[in-house]
């Protein structure tokens, strides 16, 4: 699933990130080599953040 439209981030890459040590959207975006445009995706994304972190 695409969580950042502006940025075409999918799930996988922030789980992904979460795995590698991001613990906040600003952190896995930066991981990636971008950062939040709108902004409109960055609660579902630290959700997905938490959720990977928490089954870790």
């Amino acid at each position: 699933m695409v969580v950042c439209i502006c940025n075409a981030i999918r799930e996988k890459d922030l789980r992904a990130a979460a795995q590698k040590g991001a613990s906040t959207p600003s952190s896995a975006y930066a991981q990636m080599g971008c950062k939040a445009r709108c902004g409109q995706c960055v609660s579902f994304a630290r959700q997905i953040i938490r959720s990977e972190t928490a089954t870790a």
